[in-house]
């Protein structure tokens, strides 16, 4: 006698139970001369009926459970991948009874639904009819909705009373902050990527004049405007999707306060883009605030002034972000395997690795990495050269 026992399907997985496949696979590693029958032990639930394979002997079925049981189950029949935040969508949702269900258990049931962390709302909804449930995303990225019914004395189980729906929560246009530490060549590449999005907002300020710097010159003379700290690093710091800071070195302009805001903001949904130059390896670096507690990697104060081909990794070969960048390069990879695309000229080395790297540089050292910070993310650019692509500089790149 061979026993072959089936567990549950994978979680997260529609595949239900498949007991004639497990059967079929059962029958295919005995002599069909041998099988003198076989016998199921279910509970009635089989998802591939269908595929009853060619037995040469009887088959017996063994149900389990009473003719009284019964259970309660909570069905989501369609759920968005994602939603606009603000905007009213609409889950398909059904609560339904099976089996024996005990007479005068009522035409409706209390649904508890919660977002996130947030408290649950009590709804009366009917059994046995499928119903819209109207909901409002009100941050980006995921937002996790529970749904829930309490459990009824004598149903067989209360593990199918609740289902989780994961939605992820996007704007119909990106904003992003662009902060520039300083003038330099690569800022007009930047601004002009972002500008030549229709769909992305951009809000871009650029240090001119640090509040310690002593010329001589009015402020009343100055045809400069103040950069709006409080407002866009305290008061409307989650109505952006992405914050770039570009050469950006701490100058008294961002307090402690602001940046560690910033880092809140990664932790809990944001997304931040740090790109480097040699200011990231002096005194006045980022990793001396607290977003160091964010950044995937620490500089070693060294700056290579040298140039070389940046390289897409292992892992960036796979990675959404790098995936198709080589085939946006002007030419065709070159001899040993060669990307197509000019040098850059300068990179901070990075020490310490966290998250993914996805480019390298010179002397093999961490190009651009991407990490994971609670529910947000964050992005590092060891170079402020990416401009020579822009530019054309040795035939230039993506």
């Amino acid at each position: 006698m061979r026993i072959v026992r089936m567990g549950d399907a994978p979680a997260g997985s529609d595949g239900g139970t498949r007991l004639m496949a497990a059967l079929a696979e059962a029958l295919a590693g005995v002599p069909r001369a041998r099988v003198a029958g076989a016998v199921l032990i279910s509970d009635g639930q089989v998802h591939d009926a269908g595929a009853l394979p060619d037995l040469p002997a009887p088959l017996h079925l063994l149900l389990t459970g009473r003719a009284t049981d019964w259970d309660r189950r909570l069905v989501v029949e369609n759920a968005p991948a994602f939603a606009i935040i603000g905007e009213e969508i609409r889950l398909r949702l059904r609560v339904e009874d099976q089996g024996a269900v005990p007479a005068g258990g009522g035409a409706t049931i209390d649904l508890m639904v919660a977002m996130g962390d947030g408290p649950e709302q009590r709804f009366a909804v009917p059994l046995g009819r499928t119903m819209d449930v109207p909901l409002t995303l009100t941050h980006g990225g995921q937002n996790v909705i529970t749904f829930r019914v309490p459990e009824a004395p004598g149903e067989l189980t209360a593990r199918n009373n609740a289902a989780v729906v994961s939605i992820n929560g996007v704007r119909d246009r990106l904003r992003v902050l662009l902060v520039s530490g300083e003038p330099h060549a690569g800022e007009r590449t930047w601004r002009n990527l972002l500008k030549s999005d229709p769909s992305v907002d951009l809000v871009h300020f650029t240090i001119l004049r640090p509040p310690l710097k002593q010329d001589g010159v009015p402020v009343d003379e100055l045809s400069l405007i103040a950069f709006p700290t409080r407002e866009l690093f305290l008061e409307k710091i989650e109505d952006f999707d992405l914050i770039i800071f570009d050469r950006y070195r701490q100058r008294g302009i961002l307090p402690p306060l602001y940046l560690d805001n910033v880092r809140r903001y990664a932790e809990e949904g944001g997304a931040v883009l740090l790109s480097a130059g040699p200011e990231f390896a002096g005194p006045d670096s980022l990793w001396h605030s607290p977003l160091a507690r964010i950044l995937p990697a620490r500089p070693s104060a060294r700056v290579i002034e040298q140039g070389f081909l940046p390289r897409i990794s292992e892992t960036g070969a796979r990675h959404p972000v790098t995936a198709g960048l080589a085939d946006l390069a002007p030419r065709p990879p070159g001899a040993e395997g060669l990307p197509g695309w000019g040098r850059w000229l300068r990179q901070i080395e990075l020490v310490e690795p966290a998250g993914q790297t996805v480019l390298s540089g010179a002397e093999d050292v961490p190009l651009l990495l991407l990490d994971r910070v609670g529910e947000g993310r964050v992005a590092l650019l060891g170079s402020d050269h990416a401009w020579l692509w822009d530019r054309g500089y040795e035939g230039g790149g993506p």
